[in-house]
């Protein structure tokens, strides 16, 4: 791929992997409305390096304290808020891994399209307005039970279907439950670390087997333009979520996926 390409897919990337509008749809649609070529998998290794940097260093105090308490809840039985909260994350984590490593070859088949990404994209709008308005926006993510964490890990592994988002739907999940929408983001931002690790991971690994040539120059791109603009959205997005509430992002929604059924219709 160009510079430019590998600059705008980056960008992408960092600003769509953490607000409620499917990042994976939008790394898809250039190919399919642009004619792009695919990515390839350094190129996504790079990306996943960058918003897992950006994430982990934006709350990297929280961090250090879940993994402090939960280590310690380990070896000396000792729990704490923090440690109950990194379980529960982990436990939210288990339904993805198994949803992914049993259907991502069908998804990657079957569901890799314009039509199912606009279809997810307008349906998980829907959804996000409705649990938003209705929510009774009571509870912080450290009053996530197994209940709760199951079930918004459930909703992260249905997003491995092109459109969903994974940020939307644990947003959506943790909103249905009653969570405020900054502790509903605040939970989804804090999930989306070990899951990114697994997926930068298992990718990495592929990278390594399939012996694919490495463009240095695009992975640099990629890693640096992904690290600031997934930062500054994290950051944007929780100083706004709480005044503005999902309306920007389910309209946004609405207008990408009925956008796309009008082209899709036009060709």
């Amino acid at each position: 791929m160009s510079h430019f390409e590998a600059f705008m897919l980056a960008l992408i990337q960092g600003l769509t992997e953490f607000l409620p509008v499917s990042s994976s749809a939008h790394l898809i649609l250039p190919s399919e409305i642009l004619g792009w070529p695919d990515q390839g998998l350094a190129f996504d290794v790079a990306v996943h390096v960058g918003t897992l940097v950006a994430v982990i260093l934006y709350f990297r105090k929280e961090v250090v304290a879940l993994l402090s308490a939960w280590i310690t809840s380990i070896f000396k039985g000792k729990h704490t808020a923090e440690s109950k909260l990194t379980w529960m994350i982990a436990l939210a984590t288990i339904p993805a891994c198994i949803f992914g490593l049993f259907m991502k070859d069908f998804i990657e088949l079957y569901l890799r399209s314009a039509w199912v990404i606009a279809t997810t994209t307008i349906i998980f709008a829907i959804l996000l307005w409705w649990v938003d308005k209705h929510s009774e926006h009571k509870f912080d993510e450290y009053q996530t039970g197994w209940k709760r964490a199951l079930f918004i890990g459930l909703a992260q592994a249905a997003a491995i279907i092109p459109g969903t988002s994974r940020s939307g739907a644990t947003m959506t999940a943790a909103l249905y439950l009653g969570f405020t929408r900054e502790a509903a983001a605040r939970f989804s931002f804090l999930m989306s670390i070990p899951i990114i690790v697994l997926a930068g991971s298992y990718l990495g690994l592929k990278l390594v087997t399939s012996g694919e040539p490495i463009d240095f120059s695009a992975l640099s791109i990629g890693i640096a333009v992904s690290f600031i603009s997934a930062y500054a959205c994290i950051h944007a997005f929780l100083k706004l979520v709480t005044r503005l509430g999902m309306m920007p992002f389910v309209i946004y929604r609405l207008v990408l996926g009925f956008g796309l059924v009008a082209f899709l219709l036009s060709k």
